[in-house]
């Protein structure tokens, strides 16, 4: 009778442990990425935090645009951190930019995650219609402190691509 009480309990506090953990990893998660969208975010004239920003990357983290290059070929730019600090901070504090996710799809294995966040951008906190929408292709990797960004790869919607209505909310 203690053994099946025992087996009983074990298999409880399992099954309560599996359903915590997936609480706190989304949970850690999103975190992240409302970290990743607050931090590049602000009206013209504000600096942003790339301390922050920085924090929220693994040391050998890309970040990828892609889109069609002068030619018409499509490309992506493989860029560090820095890079798109250095590529696109000046850019964010002249025009403003509020880049906000209106739709998500998380999936979880392990200490991995892909995320398919769905964006509007705006140039002030206070517009209303989108000047760019898109979708940011983002993976973590867990390690033990966090969720640690390692790419985010993202595309522009177009005339030619626009977003599927199951990554927009409806």
């Amino acid at each position: 009778m203690k053994l099946k009480l025992l087996v009983l309990l074990f298999l409880n506090f399992n099954l309560f442990s599996q359903e915590d953990l997936t609480t706190l990893n989304k949970k850690t998660i999103d975190e992240t990425i409302n970290t990743l969208y607050s931090v590049i975010s602000g009206d013209k004239g504000v600096e942003r935090d790339w301390d922050l920003f920085k924090s929220l990357f693994h040391p050998d983290a890309k970040l990828i645009p892609s889109g069609p290059s002068q030619d018409g070929n499509f490309q992506a730019i493989y860029l560090s951190p820095d890079d798109y600090i250095n590529r696109s901070g000046k850019w964010l504090y002249e025009n403003g930019f509020h880049e906000r996710e209106i739709h998500r799809v998380t999936d979880i294995f392990g200490n991995i995650a892909h995320i398919f966040s769905t964006y509007e951008a705006f140039r002030e906190s206070s517009d209303e219609i989108p000047f760019m929408r898109g979708i940011n292709s983002i993976q973590l990797m867990k390690t033990n402190e966090k969720w640690l960004i390692i790419n985010i790869y993202w595309m522009q919607e177009s005339d030619i691509y626009e977003i599927p209505k199951k990554y927009l909310n409806n």
